[in-house]
């Protein structure tokens, strides 16, 4: 989004049938330093749009900001009886949101997220939701596609790509890789977006063009460390680089 900057490595994680996104923040690392310090800046967040969002609830800044809250504070959940309080407290900040305000990007997008917050906490029921952040995902996307580091268009590859597919679910390899590719092209600094293209290239078992996009993030990786700073990023810059350390590994295993 223009200048709704939020925590980093927003994406959604997998679900207990689904499968529907990879955990893109919520690796537990042997060293939990970046964890806590993420997690106390999002504590503190949540309280902040919480307050601001009881003052006035009508406001439509307000309501976004606490739905975007919710769901960087649920990442950081013990359990699913807490992450599902949080959720709800984001889609219920975003349903009026989005019939009263249906040109507000950011309405769309931080009820997807919420709605993927929630399904992590379903078994069956998750499969209901899927096809609501789909739609809300692409209302985002068309409305404000530059949204989150290309948020809308990275989390509806990402959805598409861990997805069951047909009859099961909307699963689909060539949407998800043309999303992909779009989120890359729409926010080329924000190593999030090569990180999820190279996993889905590895999952479909094309290396070169893994390697292709490594070397383009290994490109962009020393100015974003420049700019991606202070404690909201610091969970995701130990994800990330976790993450690169293990592409690199299994592309070279696989020369």
């Amino acid at each position: 989004m223009a200048t709704l900057n939020s925590r980093p490595g927003r994406g959604l994680f997998p679900l207990a049938v689904v499968a529907i996104f990879i955990a893109a923040a919520g690796i537990l690392l042997a060293d939990d330093a970046p964890w806590k310090t993420s997690a106390a800046f999002a504590e503190k967040e949540f309280a902040r749009a919480q307050s601001q969002f009881k003052a006035d609830p009508d406001n439509p800044t307000n309501a976004w900001q606490f739905a975007r809250a919710t769901f960087d504070y649920a990442e950081f959940s013990t359990n699913n009886t807490q992450r599902a309080a949080l959720a709800n407290l984001g889609i219920t900040a975003c349903r009026p949101l989005v019939v009263l305000q249906p040109e507000l990007a950011a309405g769309h997008y931080y009820l997807a997220m919420n709605l993927g917050q929630l399904a992590r906490t379903e078994y069956l029921g998750a499969l209901a939701l899927v096809k609501e952040m789909e739609l809300e995902f692409k209302a985002a996307g068309g409305l404000d596609p530059q949204l989150d580091h290309a948020g809308p268009k990275r989390n509806l590859g990402l959805l598409y790509r861990d997805a069951p597919g047909w009859p099961v679910s909307i699963g689909n390899p060539s949407k998800s890789l043309s999303l992909l590719r779009q989120a890359v092209k729409l926010s080329p600094d924000f190593p999030e977006n090569y990180l999820h293209l190279i996993e889905a290239y590895l999952k479909w078992n094309e290396p070169d063009d893994a390697r292709k996009e490594l070397r383009a993030l290994d490109a962009i990786w020393p100015a974003a460390q420049t700019t991606l700073t202070g404690a909201k990023w610091e969970q995701s810059w130990d994800n990330w680089s976790t993450r690169r350390d293990a592409i690199r590994k299994q592309l070279a295993a696989n020369p």
